[in-house]
């Protein structure tokens, strides 16, 4: 497990920004805190990373945004409003968590499941610790792939 301070939402971006030009096809980002900790922050930094060029909004209502003009599909998911994996399944998203057809950045990846060791699908699973009005423990783990 690795971890990372950040001490503002431009270092969160900058750290996510890595993680999309490093970011390869099926890969699954699992974000995982508090409201306000800086999971989209850090997925915008993800799309930036991946040359996407649409404004990164959170998917709190609409449970997925599509993102297709960076050099792979970004689809950003937002699970807060669903309690269980079988509402996750019912509202048609295990597409983008089981093998995606490109990358999957998903806020509150707790309501999915925890990461397994042995799962065939790519899984960073981060862990967003807000430590005070601008400072986060970034914690994260690759798991699968």
């Amino acid at each position: 497990m690795a971890t990372h301070i950040s001490h503002s939402a431009t270092e969160t971006e900058a750290l996510g920004e890595t993680w999309g030009r490093e970011a390869t096809l099926g890969l699954v980002i699992g974000l995982s805190g508090d409201l306000g900790a800086g999971k989209t922050q850090l997925t915008k930094g993800i799309a930036r990373g991946l040359g996407v060029k649409e404004r990164i909004l959170s998917p709190t209502f609409a449970l997925v945004n599509e993102y297709r003009s960076g050099r792979l599909p970004l689809f950003h998911l937002d699970l807060y409003r669903l309690d269980t994996r079988q509402q996750v399944i019912g509202a048609g998203l295990e597409q983008y968590l089981v093998d995606p057809e490109g990358v999957t950045v998903v806020e509150w990846i707790e309501r999915w499941n925890e990461p397994r060791r042995d799962s065939c699908t790519k899984i960073r699973f981060v862990r967003i610790h807000q430590l005070n009005e601008t400072d986060r423990e970034i914690t994260y783990e690759d798991f699968g792939g």
